[in-house]
């Protein structure tokens, strides 16, 4: 294929499948058929057809766009993909309606392209491509980990190298600069299919990166630490943070029934904290190159307005959110 094309194997793969691709006006259906020099190859690519997938007039916080990509803010309880049992309401059916025809089809569909997910009770920034070309060079950023992905986050406890206990956890080390660095396998829970679980000796490869920006209380309970993705695992933050004993705040799955004490953050932080609706995580920063033009973008969202709450309340200056 020409390299301006951009197609993935899979397209083409589902290309010869659907009986567009020939060879001496004969069409091939053998995708591992051999090729000879000088003949001639004819692939012909359909419009992009129309997803399945509704579009839905929700409204979107857009950070950046152009004819390439879009950039959102996504709100904490918002699913990225339609799936079962959240077939509407999700960012890509508000994408839909949002872009309309500048989407040019990525997979052979009108749809855009999303590169990488957040979890729906984790806010922040995220990334879609409008065309096929687009969808691949951002994916190859993220594979080959030269896209940035910052986090900010409310964890128990203080997870630093002056914590001694975290001296003998399995796959922690720790690096210049106050960073503290988790470097494990993860896999499906054997028996809980929504989580993940800590593997030391298989799984996929997973490193997170977290540093303290602020800790809470006297003695220190909770801290707001920023986590750096080198990779981007299902739920990576969240079982890295709970495998290293510092779970998120408000994390329903690997959060434990863990509470911070009220003598050193307060009875209103500690009742706040207790109350937290949702995994205390938001994407905050997001860096990558233009697809198109090569220019290096990198775009920030400050916290959003509950955790922003919490971390007012923790540090003795805020008042309780209403939610």
């Amino acid at each position: 294929m020409p390299a301006s094309e951009d197609l993935s194997r899979s397209r083409i793969a589902r290309l010869i499948a659907e009986g567009r691709v020939s060879r001496g006006g004969l069409p091939l259906t053998d995708p591992s058929a051999r090729v000879a020099e000088g003949e001639v190859i004819v692939i012909e690519i359909a419009e992009a057809a129309e997803t399945a997938t509704q579009a839905e007039a929700i409204p979107l916080d857009v950070v950046w766009e152009d004819a390439a990509l879009i950039v959102v803010n996504k709100p904490a309880g918002m699913v990225v993909h339609p799936a079962p049992g959240s077939a509407a309401g999700t960012l890509v059916n508000a994408l839909l309606h949002h872009c309309g025809a500048s989407l040019s089809g990525v997979g052979g569909e009108r749809r855009p392209g999303i590169v990488h997910r957040i979890d729906k009770d984790t806010s922040g920034l995220i990334v879609a491509a409008k065309p096929d070309r687009a969808h691949h060079a951002l994916a190859r950023q993220f594979e080959k980990h030269t896209a940035e992905r910052r986090y900010l986050a409310i964890c128990h406890g203080v997870p630093s190298e002056a914590d001694p206990r975290l001296h003998g956890v399995k796959g922690v080390s720790f690096e210049p600069g106050g960073v503290v660095r988790i470097a494990t396998g993860l896999a499906r829970h054997p028996t809980d299919r929504q989580r993940q679980a800590v593997s030391l000796t298989g799984g996929r490869h997973a490193v997170t990166r977290l540093r303290v920006l602020e800790t809470f209380g006297i003695p220190p309970a909770a801290a707001l630490i920023e986590c750096r993705l080198e990779t981007g695992r299902t739920h990576q933050i969240r079982a890295h943070l709970a495998h290293a004993g510092h779970g998120l705040i408000g994390d329903p799955v690997y959060g434990g029934r863990r509470r911070l004490s009220a003598r050193a953050v307060g009875e209103a932080a500690a009742a706040a904290a207790a109350a937290f609706p949702r995994q205390a995580l938001h994407a905050a920063t997001l860096g990558f190159d233009h697809p198109a033009t090569g220019e290096r973008l990198r775009f920030e969202a400050p916290l959003p307005p509950d955790m922003a709450g919490l971390v007012a309340l923790m540090r003795g200056t805020g008042a309780p959110q209403a939610r």
